[in-house]
């Protein structure tokens, strides 16, 4: 790794933290502030740069977190701003970044502005509109399901792209704006190295808000690349056009990083720049099947992006709104194979807490403790990705460690998580996350990873060989046959392994290896 510190975010390796479902420190059954503090340690070992935080901010929790109340306060469940200064002053002593979650799309129905809303005082801060039909103003629908409108008691209706619990915001208004600079300015000030913009696509709308019109299946998707009136609106670039500056004028490399599904690359590139933001997910990757073609056809698509705007792609297989990636692949040996080749390619990498564990989705939870919003409009639930960590023991995983007769997590832990508790992997030399910390230690110190290029290699069709260079080949098998480095004309050492190798020149089906040329 050779970038200044100004670049840290070029080639990091970032961890998610979920913190309702991370770390327990006081035994109430939900993750805080000081459980992620007091599991730094872990993170440390395992190699990461910088730690990104979901909201901790106080919350009626109607989605997650999601939907902030006050965006300049930690949510007494998550802890206080003193925990959250400790965390970031120990994270920082550990070399370990800091990014938080900003929500600007939209706030908490909570949120002092929405109260006041609905007594009739600065409602221009949100969309409400008057309706001619009695109906919803126009035909938007919510990315949850359902009309994107409900109507308050003077009868007018609100816009809301998800819940009906988080009203958007009017990004016309200057207020909102101003507001937003300074939340900013509040977190930088507190020592946050970097912000992940969430819905960046998002904010603002159609002038005179259109209908969508007709379309088949769901009118859109995060998950999508639809074309609609509420999303990618060319206004949004001078949002962030405001906010670089604030970025610019800390110093150590502050960063944003932006949620934004658009319709092409060249949507997505107007979102980075020196005078945008920094980086935009790049969520192909994880979309992309398990097989050669697909990985290299996604690849080479994002490489070609990352050139185009002149920043790295951000490369990601799991997060806390999508299905583990041992689940969509079906099976934990190909979401290693898939990891140790997302960890070999240029760019910045983002892990999702969990993953180093091999933790699948949890698929049986009871419908009556499922908290999603989504659920009870679609029948979609992303609480199975958001079960809390298994730490150690055999019962409740170990994620809480407060006093005996602790709560238990706010989400339960099947009983088939006790073999993969960090106690148990811990001392398990073949375990996943003894890879992960294997991949991320080799990543941190062999010059041909990080930053950089790669060149593909001749292979079979289900077979993906590239080289980054100074002197290291990666190999990833997706086909049901193994295949012989030598076949592949590649002789060298093997550093790492997704699998077990029982002949170091043979790689089995659905196994990644990085070999030292």
């Amino acid at each position: 790794m050779t970038n200044s510190d100004n670049d840290w975010w070029r080639d990091a390796v970032v961890y998610q933290v979920y913190p309702r479902s991370f770390a327990d420190a006081d035994g109430d059954g939900t993750g805080d502030l000081r459980g992620v503090r007091d599991r730094l340690g872990y993170l440390g070992r395992l190699g990461v740069d910088a730690i990104w935080l979901s909201p901790f901010y106080t919350s009626p929790l109607h989605d997650g977190g999601y939907d902030v109340a006050d965006y300049r306060d930690v949510d007494p469940r998550f802890g206080t701003l003193a925990d959250f200064d400790a965390l970031v002053a120990d994270a920082h002593a550990l070399g370990i970044r800091v990014i938080v979650d900003l929500v600007p799309n939209h706030t908490s129905c909570e949120h002092p502005w929405f109260r006041e809303a609905l007594r009739g005082i600065g409602r221009d801060r949100y969309i409400f509109r008057d309706s001619a039909t009695g109906g919803p103003p126009n035909d938007w629908e919510s990315i949850f399901g359902g009309p994107a409108w409900t109507q308050v008691e003077d009868g007018q209706w609100y816009l809301h792209l998800f819940d009906p619990t988080q009203p958007d915001l009017n990004w016309e208004h200057p207020e909102v704006r101003a507001e937003f600079r300074d939340i900013l300015r509040f977190w930088l000030d507190r020592g946050v190295d970097g912000f992940r913009v969430d819905v960046a696509h998002g904010m603002v709308k159609a002038h005179g808000l259109p209908d969508v019109g007709p379309k088949e299946g769901r009118q859109a998707e995060m998950l999508g690349d639809e074309t609609v009136p509420y999303f990618d609106q060319d206004g949004v670039h001078e949002i962030y056009r405001e906010w670089r500056p604030i970025l610019d004028s800390y110093p150590g490399g502050r960063m944003a990083v932006a949620e934004a599904w658009v319709s092409s690359p060249a949507r997505l590139a107007r979102y980075i720049g020196p005078d945008e933001l920094h980086q935009a997910f790049n969520f192909d990757f994880l979309l992309a099947g398990f097989d050669a073609k697909s990985f290299r056809e996604v690849i080479d698509k994002s490489l070609t992006e990352a050139r185009i705007v002149g920043a790295p792609t951000t490369w990601v297989l799991s997060n806390h709104d999508v299905k583990r990636h041992v689940t969509r692949y079906g099976s934990l040996a190909r979401a290693r194979a898939a990891t140790l080749l997302m960890l070999a390619l240029p760019g910045s990498a983002y892990l999702y807490q969990g993953e180093e564990l091999g933790l699948p989705e949890v698929l049986d939870l009871p419908d009556e403790l499922r908290e999603d919003p989504a659920f009870r409009r679609t029948g979609d639930s992303r609480d199975g990705c958001r079960v809390p960590l298994p730490w150690s023991g055999t019962a409740a995983g170990g994620f809480g460690f407060g006093p005996p007769g602790s709560a238990p997590p706010w989400l339960p832990q099947p009983e088939s998580w006790a073999a993969l508790t960090v106690e148990a992997q811990d001392r398990d030399p073949g375990s996943t996350l003894n890879l992960y910390r294997r991949a991320l230690r080799i990543r941190r110190e062999h010059p041909a990873l990080g930053g950089g290029t790669l060149t593909w290699l001749a292979s079979p069709e289900e077979v993906l060989a590239l080289q980054r260079d100074p002197g290291l080949a990666v190999v990833v098998n997706t086909g049901e046959q193994a295949v012989a480095l030598a076949d592949l004309g590649l002789a060298g050492r093997v550093l790492l392994a997704s699998e077990a190798l029982d002949d170091e020149g043979v790689v089995p089906p659905d196994t990644t290896v990085w070999v030292q040329l």
